[in-house]
């Protein structure tokens, strides 16, 4: 029986139409966008808006499934949490085109975009996104609602705290520890430990400047703000001695 049917997906924006893809891609029947700019905004492509979110709240038990589709680290942890709260059955998404090993750990409400790998033993919390052409190596333990953008290329045994961005085209270096809510530029090359709440930049990666201006260095207004709230801050330490 195929309970792939009905999908409800909030955040109708770019990120949104490429989940939408995946998830017709991957059997999902029928997609009903939801977003916090209905009634204003009714359409996304070929796709009803029905409304916002305490809509979808009310409309659960209509669907068979729901994701999340808004790249804003934290926004996407708060209403995650907020459906979660609510019983929503949310799902992941895997383009056929990607490569995830099945000793790999998705956590719920992860998408896995075209042409990225993630291999054996990884582990992405919930809400994670791994960009088209991405790859996050074996061992390595990303928290909940990060995003690891297009063609970053994250070695082995790397940990990653909650709601962090590693931008596109960026390196993380093996057996390096990221802290929570850190921002990785575009291309940088990460080799050393970045403490939490840090905006790092450059090869090898430095701190940036904690401006305005700094949030331009990755995706564009899906951005991670700097100093971005409701973070948990992790004590992370950098793994010795493996592989």
């Amino acid at each position: 029986m195929n309970d792939r049917h009905r999908l409800a997906i909030l955040g109708a924006s770019g990120h949104g139409k490429v989940v939408a893809d995946i998830a017709i891609q991957t059997g999902w029947q029928e997609l009903v966008f939801y977003d916090d700019a209905w009634p204003e905004k009714r359409h996304l492509e070929r796709w009803e808006i029905r409304g916002t979110l305490p809509m979808l709240l009310h409309d659960l038990a209509d669907y068979d499934g729901v994701f999340v589709a808004i790249g804003h680290n934290t926004i996407r942890d708060v209403k995650l949490e907020e459906l979660m709260r609510h019983g929503a059955t949310i799902v992941s998404l895997v383009h056929p085109r990607a490569i995830v090993s099945p000793m790999a750990r998705l956590g719920a409400g992860s998408v896995v975009m075209p042409g990225a790998v993630i291999n054996a033993f990884a582990e992405l919390g919930r809400g994670g996104i791994v960009n088209s052409a991405a790859t996050v190596d074996h061992d390595c333990r990303l928290g909940d609602c990060v995003h690891v953008a297009p063609g970053a290329n994250i070695a082995g045994d790397v940990e990653v705290g909650r709601l962090s961005w590693i931008g596109a085209g960026a390196v993380v270096r093996q057996g390096v520890a990221i802290g929570a809510n850190v921002m990785i530029g575009a291309g940088a090359a990460v080799v050393a430990d970045i403490a939490n709440d840090q905006v790092m930049g450059g090869v090898p990666a430095r701190p940036l400047p904690s401006s305005p201006g700094a949030s331009d260095i990755g995706e564009g207004k899906d951005d991670p703000p700097p100093g971005a709230s409701n973070v948990l801050h992790l004590d992370l330490k950098s793994p010795k001695g493996r592989s």
